[in-house]
């Protein structure tokens, strides 16, 4: 954690020095009591001291708030500033993540891993830490204390401290496997709630609601019986301290009596030696949820910095070029790719294309088309062969220099919550307004937007929620205009409109496509006719190659097959 303690260290080490005067204080009214109790009680002569000395407890311990409020100030300030940082640090990483990583995880490990886990990790144990510092300079001082009063007594309350701390190391290995398992199940409540935002509609539709409320049922009840297990773990451990004090206590009471008997003790020296022992061992014997609290933090630190030391399965090699622009042409060369081991996808994948091609990709579901332009801006990496552009492996350039030349537009485009202007900055957050301006030309969105009461600065709701399908399209072929890109990905990008929406943004695809190298994925082959190469993918492997023509003059081959039974009715 020094890395992020570092920026606030003299903050952090003020607040741990607060500890020092406000642990110290608790011993400083325990030993007061012994010339009171001498002097006023037991000898009747007190001079000032009757009054002297509940002045001075009432003034340390005024002294003692103050110095504990500022403490507490102070850390809260230190502990959510590191907070924040390594939830910035996380967050980072995240995105540095390929897209593999996020097939495997959920939404509620997201959550988890990467934002509660921060919090557990630097406020929690911060905050504990400040009650573990002030009770052991508490602790400290008030040993003396007892010492000061008896050694023999002394020597009882520290066996029976040091018994009461074995049962910890007990309780870590108990709870150690629980705690795994209560975050786990606690990332799985924040799935269903993000899976019921997201799928309302669908819940709605199919009446899903009785099926729902039942797997999350499930899931609060096997929170239920981890929060049962822990407890039958871990709670055990105060009231066995509790125990373990009283009869540290009774012992101490017993053996004292006897010391007073035989005026080895003083009855203020013996009232003395009971408070500052009471003093000692009531936050001891609290000290079990406080334990429990702290390995939670030592686990979430764990976890939170296994991401921060784990690397992108993608990244920037070192000595990586710059790709300024895509100039001749991009080559699949033997291509092989699987997503789970033994299961290939891609098959031999052989593709040469020159600059300002237009390259249909068409076939049966999950033949590989999707994945063939996945690879391209390395959403994931091959196992084997090369792709490249312009006679340079893909690999070799920055990951940033690749990507800002290829623009794409999904079937699904994201939209973040926010204006339509932010939504179109995406492609490039520098862009004016009057570029945005001629990309929403290009997108045929200027007469939408002008309808609008707030224009550009209309709000559209979590993923555009508040848009038709169309417009949404048009937003993201807009965002690509201003990227200008050379390279174009369209992924299905008109499959889910409408006729008239599909028409509007075809038109908005066709101003994009132009003077572009352009990869298009459709399963309408009525929109690829024009396109310089038509490829058929089936199974992972290229089948065919050729255009329009010539690919209908092949008979029995798979485009002729797949165009025909589009095109029965007609």
């Amino acid at each position: 954690m020094w890395p992020f303690v570092k920026p606030y260290w003299f903050r952090a080490l003020l607040a741990m020095a607060l500890c020092i005067p406000i642990g110290s204080l608790d011993a400083v009214i325990a030993w007061c009591l012994k010339p009171y109790m001498d002097m006023v009680l037991v000898e009747k002569s007190a001079g000032n001291t009757e009054w002297f000395v509940p002045l001075f407890i009432i003034g340390f311990t005024v002294c003692s708030g103050l110095l504990n409020y500022l403490a507490t100030y102070l850390n809260v300030w230190v502990g959510t500033r590191i907070t924040n940082d390594l939830k910035a640090a996380l967050y980072r990483k995240l995105l540095s993540f390929e897209t593999s990583f996020f097939d495997r995880q959920n939404s509620g490990d997201i959550v988890f891993r990467f934002n509660t886990d921060a919090e557990l990790a630097s406020a929690g144990l911060l905050g504990n830490l400040k009650v573990f510092v002030s009770r052991l300079v508490s602790s400290i001082s008030l040993i003396g204390v007892l010492f000061y009063n008896s050694w023999q007594l002394s020597l009882i309350a520290m066996f029976v401290l040091g018994c009461t701390f074995y049962p910890m190391a007990k309780v870590r290995k108990l709870i150690e496997s629980l705690m795994n398992e209560t975050i786990t199940s606690g990332a799985k409540v924040i799935t269903a709630y993000n899976e019921t935002f997201a799928g309302n509609k669908t819940i709605m539709a199919y009446n899903y609601q009785r099926e729902q409320q039942s797997k999350f049922q499930d899931i609060l009840n096997s929170l239920f019986r981890l929060s049962i297990k822990m407890t039958q773990r871990s709670s055990w451990l105060t009231p066995m301290m509790h125990i373990m004090v009283s009869v540290g206590i009774a012992a101490t009471i017993s053996y004292g009596s006897y010391l007073i008997l035989i005026h080895q003790l003083t009855p203020g020296g013996f009232v003395s030696f009971i408070a500052a022992l009471l003093m000692l061992y009531t936050p001891i014997k609290n000290m079990g949820s406080n334990y429990t609290a702290v390995q939670l933090s030592f686990l979430a630190i764990e976890r939170a910095f296994s991401i921060l030391d784990s690397e992108p399965a993608i990244q920037t090699k070192q000595d990586a070029k710059v790709l300024d622009s895509v100039s001749r042409r991009i080559q699949f060369k033997n291509v092989h790719f699987h997503y789970i081991a033994d299961t290939p996808v891609l098959k031999n994948v052989c593709l040469d294309v020159n600059v300002g091609e237009c390259v249909a990709l068409v076939g049966n579901s999950g033949g590989g088309k999707t994945t063939i332009v996945n690879l391209l801006p390395r959403f994931y990496d091959i196992q084997s062969g090369q792709i490249m552009i312009d006679g340079i492996d893909i690999r070799d350039y920055t990951l940033e220099s690749l990507r800002k030349n290829i623009a794409i537009v999904f079937q699904d485009n994201f939209l973040f919550s926010g204006t339509i202007r932010d939504n179109v900055k995406v492609g490039r957050p520098d862009a004016t307004d009057e570029e945005i301006r001629q990309a929403l030309d290009l997108a045929y969105l200027t007469e939408f937007v002008n309808s609008l009461k707030n224009g550009l600065d209309t709000f559209i709701g979590e993923r555009g929620i508040l848009l038709s399908g169309g417009q949404k399209q048009r937003i993201a072929i807009a965002r690509a205009f201003i990227k200008n890109a050379p390279v174009i990905i369209l992924d299905e990008a008109t499959s889910a409109l409408d006729n008239k929406s599909e028409a509007t943004v075809q038109k908005a695809i066709d101003n994009l496509m132009k003077d572009r190298t352009v990869f298009v994925i459709a399963h309408r082959l009525s929109t690829v006719r024009n396109a310089n190469k038509i490829v058929v993918i089936n199974q992972g492997e290229i089948v065919e190659i050729g255009t329009h023509e010539e690919l209908m003059n092949k008979e029995g081959g798979q485009y002729k097959v797949l165009h025909d039974a589009q095109f029965k009715t007609s």
